[in-house]
């Protein structure tokens, strides 16, 4: 069964840029949701636990948080774990 990424963005922010490419260059697929539309963002900030930075990051259920969270479990391997649990 393959998880669902999914990745709360805006347009121009570097880190939604950074957390796109490193999923992008590990080949995991996600769904990008641009918090431009106020449903979106009040969606991303009731997930989140209150968090309103950009990106927001889930992995099913699962809240990874930004894009340094993102990149700190990468780097500890802790992501292809989730990916294949």
């Amino acid at each position: 069964m393959s998880k669902k990424v999914t990745i709360y963005t805006t347009l121009f922010c570097p880190y939604c840029v950074r957390a796109r490419q490193l999923l992008k260059r590990k080949k995991i697929k996600f769904t990008e949701l641009r918090v431009n539309d106020s449903r979106i963002r009040t969606e991303m900030e009731r997930r989140a636990e209150g968090r309103t930075s950009v990106p927001q990051i889930f992995i099913d259920d699962h809240h990874v948080g930004g894009y340094d969270d993102l990149a700190q479990i990468n780097s500890t391997g802790e992501l292809d774990k989730l990916m294949t649990a």
